[in-house]
């Protein structure tokens, strides 16, 4: 018959074993985050969310603040606006999806600063409040995918996309990758949202309400027995 470990040895090594795997899923997930922000922040900024096509009475491009349109006599493009420049922002509808969307971008951000909260805080009370954050995100791109195509009844739209445009209805333009990659990342958002709080949840389940690790992790060697069902 096969010699079973000692109680408080098995208890050190199945404990070790789980802190090694949740700071690997972690590191995965702080990684991701931050792949992430760099895509919300060239969403925010690329001007490529609608676009002209071979049908378009104009050529040029829209995106949440700034934008280009086809000169009639030249053929040039005329761009103009600027986050801070809300004047030149062509409807109220886009100057709310930037909005929501700059506000998405700055709690991703934000989850990363709370990364270094690791250092001096619980490691489950810094995950959960980076899934809130990231949750919250998710839900400012949401809003703004939503609002967004109500402004494109605006003069400056209709003139590139044609008489046809309305609210919702793009006419002859078509939607470019800043607008798709933004619907695609409200799903990004949840997934890290979801795996954050996973990770925030199993820290506090870890062990028993009796049980529970120090700050920095390790399990009292008088708690090993009593986790295995053996007497202390």
């Amino acid at each position: 018959m096969a010699k079973l470990l000692p109680a408080q040895e098995a208890a050190r090594i199945y404990h070790t074993s789980y802190v090694r795997n949740a700071r690997a899923v972690g590191v995965m997930w702080g990684t991701l985050t931050i792949c992430f922000s760099v895509l919300v922040m060239a969403l925010f900024i690329q001007p490529y969310w609608i676009g002209d096509s071979v049908n378009t009475p104009q050529a040029g491009y829209f995106g949440l603040f700034s934008y280009c349109v086809g000169n009639v006599l030249s053929s040039e493009l005329v761009c103009k606006g600027g986050p801070l420049d809300f004047s030149s922002v062509p409807s109220r509808a886009f100057k709310t999806a930037m909005f929501f969307v700059a506000l998405a971008m700055f709690l991703i951000i934000g989850s990363i600063v709370c990364f270094s909260l690791f250092f001096v805080c619980n490691s489950a009370t810094v995950y959960k409040i980076c899934a809130w954050m990231q949750l919250a995100a998710a839900a400012g791109l949401m809003i703004g995918c939503l609002v967004y195509p109500d402004g494109w009844d605006s003069s400056e739209v209709r003139r590139m996309c044609g008489e046809q445009t309305g609210k919702y209805t793009l006419g002859h333009c078509s939607i470019r990758w800043a607008f798709m990659l933004a619907m695609l990342s409200i799903g990004d958002a949840l997934i890290l949202s979801f795996v954050a709080f996973v990770l925030g949840y199993r820290q506090d389940k870890l062990l028993p309400d009796d049980y529970k690790a120090d700050g920095k992790g390790n399990v009292p060697p008088a708690t090993w027995g009593p986790l295995l069902g053996h007497p202390s």
